[in-house]
């Protein structure tokens, strides 16, 4: 994909994505690329939306279907047994990742550990489950819409669920919908990728949307890319800080300079640099 927005005898353009995907997964995977790559964490510490599909019948080593079967259960869950299972899921909770993940354990990744039959052990972490909805149900097979924090494994999740039913709880079906509150319809194809790659990359503004702007004449633009901290003029409509610190995306006309942070001074607030643009530096310096 790099290839695709490199110039012939150009340096390699830098990437990065914003968020990992399980192996059998589909769906959202923002990337970055050249100087949006030093926002990436925005996407990895974003909230996240999931449809998941999983077998309440049986489970496997990877907690997904295309590991080992390691076990497989009798019975049949009502319908109504569900949402009390699904509500206790929800909320604040601590959840154990799974041991084929891609998470260090003494500098070694879980997954490398447990494919060489290594123990793996991973204490379990505080996640945030913001929402569960029930999209069907035909047992054995449970689809589930899923809200969450940064850092909740989906197919734990279904695992947790699944033995909270005194079942399994294997993942056939995964697919990311939303990265942030980006909606499904940002969403582009391979295919579209690579027939117009233009058309499909946004302003890195836009990836910083949520972010509050502030507008500076020239004069203080050229400031702000040297790393001075800048006194802002009184004007309607200015971001206030009020006794936080607000993180605020930095303009001069339509060059985005970078980020910074708002705080409030004596007299007037204060705008301190934090990162800056190599682009809006070639401009102003």
């Amino acid at each position: 994909m790099i290839r695709l927005f490199t110039l012939p005898g150009e340096k390699r353009i830098k990437a990065g994505h914003a968020g990992t995907l399980d192996p059998l997964a589909t769906g959202m995977l923002p990337i970055l690329l050249g100087e949006a790559t030093r926002y990436a964490e925005m996407g990895l510490n974003a909230d996240k939306s999931y449809r998941v599909s999983f077998d309440l019948s049986y489970q496997t080593d990877t907690l997904d279907c295309e590991g080992e079967v390691v076990a497989r259960f009798d019975g049949v869950v009502e319908h109504s047994a569900l949402q009390p299972v699904l509500d206790a899921h929800s909320g604040p909770i601590e959840q154990v990742p799974p041991a084929y993940s891609a998470i260090r354990i003494d500098g070694k990744r879980a997954h490398a550990m447990a494919r060489k039959g290594e123990d793996v052990i991973i204490p379990a972490r505080p996640v945030t489950v913001h929402a569960i909805k029930l999209v069907a149900f035909d047992f054995p097979q449970l689809t589930l819409d899923v809200d969450c924090s940064k850092g909740t494994y989906i197919r734990s999740l279904a695992r947790d669920i699944g033995e909270a039913l005194a079942m399994g709880g294997c993942v056939t079906a995964l697919r990311r919908l939303s990265t942030g509150g980006w909606p499904e319809a940002m969403m582009v194809t391979m295919e579209q990728l690579q027939a117009e790659p233009q058309a499909c990359v946004l302003p890195l503004a836009q990836w910083l949307r949520e972010m509050p702007e502030v507008a500076l004449a020239e004069a203080l633009a050229s400031r702000f890319v040297k790393g001075q901290r800048i006194q802002l003029p009184t004007e309607p409509g200015q971001p206030d800080p009020g006794d936080q610190e607000l993180p605020v995306r930095v303009f001069s006309g339509e060059q985005l300079l970078g980020t910074g942070i708002l705080k409030s001074g004596h007299h007037r607030t204060v705008l301190h640099p934090s990162r800056i643009l190599p682009s809006a530096q070639q401009r102003y310096i």
